[in-house]
């Protein structure tokens, strides 16, 4: 009897010492972490390249002619202030992921795509030189208007080639609503940027 009662002591304190080890093990133990990039490479470099993208889109609107057509003034706010907005998103994935909010290779996550081929001297489609932007900021009037248009054009048909490209590569997350998302508003923008070219008789 006394036995018995030994080895159901010795079993007691046996699992008291488990559960005590367990309980101390993340004090004593480090822990394995793996936690998954907060994005992927594709949609870092999206990112950071539509971040780019859309910096000079505000400089269009800012550098065109404050005398300028109301109407078409009205566009380069409105281009703008929906611009400021995915910025802000933009930036804050880019800080999300710890990494610099623009890159100096663009256009790097769509190499190895199909129909895709990176080159280093590539630049993003649709940007204007630092010529053009000069040029934009001495027009008046009139030539101020047509050479803006121009430009938001070309700039809202590369930003279109670039967020359906990364449509096309994502498969799923908000990146990827993301760009669909700029590619239909970038759309409707670029429709109407045409009928104002249309009304000066002036090509994009």
């Amino acid at each position: 009897m006394r036995r018995a009662l030994q080895l159901a002591g010795f079993a007691v304190a046996a699992v008291f010492l488990l559960v005590l080890g367990a309980g101390l093990r993340p004090l004593f133990v480090a822990e394995p972490v793996s936690t998954a990039p907060a994005l992927t490479a594709t949609e870092l470099g999206f990112a950071q390249d539509m971040t780019a993208h859309h910096q000079q889109a505000l400089i269009l609107a800012e550098r065109l002619d404050p005398a300028a057509d109301p109407v078409v003034r009205r566009l380069a706010d409105q281009i703008a202030d929906s611009q400021r907005v995915e910025l802000g998103t933009l930036l804050g994935w880019t800080q999300l992921a710890g990494a610099a909010p623009t890159t100096g290779e663009p256009m790097t996550w769509l190499a190895g795509t199909a129909g895709h081929h990176h080159d280093s001297a590539a630049t993003m489609p649709g940007m204007a030189t630092a010529a053009e932007l000069d040029a934009l900021s001495a027009a008046r009037g009139t030539d101020a208007e047509t050479l803006f248009l121009q430009l938001m054009y070309r700039h809202h048909s590369g930003g279109i080639t670039m967020a359906r490209a990364a449509d096309a590569i994502l498969t799923t997350g908000p990146v990827k609503q993301a760009a669909r998302a700029m590619a239909q508003t970038q759309s409707q923008e670029l429709g109407y940027l045409g009928t104002l070219l249309d009304a000066r008789g002036v090509h994009p």
